[in-house]
């Protein structure tokens, strides 16, 4: 594949998973990608794992003591960031429908994650 042509993939944001098998697994969302763009939302779907476990990192750990609000805030901001980013890359490299599916979530505005 060369640097410019597209695949098509089939995403599952639940799932963090970026499949090029249809039948592999469920998946939410279909978008179109050269390999630059695969490893770009491969890579956000990894900073998404690396905070979600950092989050219930910290849960754990202070389970049982006063929790930090201002911390806990820092990473659920820094989680709904990453994921805002996420859909707006499915958004911008999506099928005609997945465009649609994600507008219709009301994803887009920073401000409604």
């Amino acid at each position: 594949m060369s640097v410019d042509e597209r695949k098509k993939y089939y995403v599952s944001v639940q799932a963090g998973q970026i499949l090029e098998d249809q039948g592999a697994a469920s998946y939410e969302l279909e978008i179109l990608a050269n390999n630059e763009e695969f490893n770009q939302l491969q890579v956000m779907f990894e900073d998404l794992s690396s905070m979600d476990n950092a989050i219930t990192g910290h849960f754990n750990y202070e389970f049982g003591t006063h929790l930090s609000q201002t911390g806990d805030s820092r990473m659920n901001g820094g989680y709904d960031a990453i994921l805002h980013d996420i859909y707006l890359f499915i958004h911008e490299h999506g099928t005609p429908s997945t465009q649609k599916h994600v507008e219709s979530m009301g994803l887009l505005d920073p401000g409604r994650l």
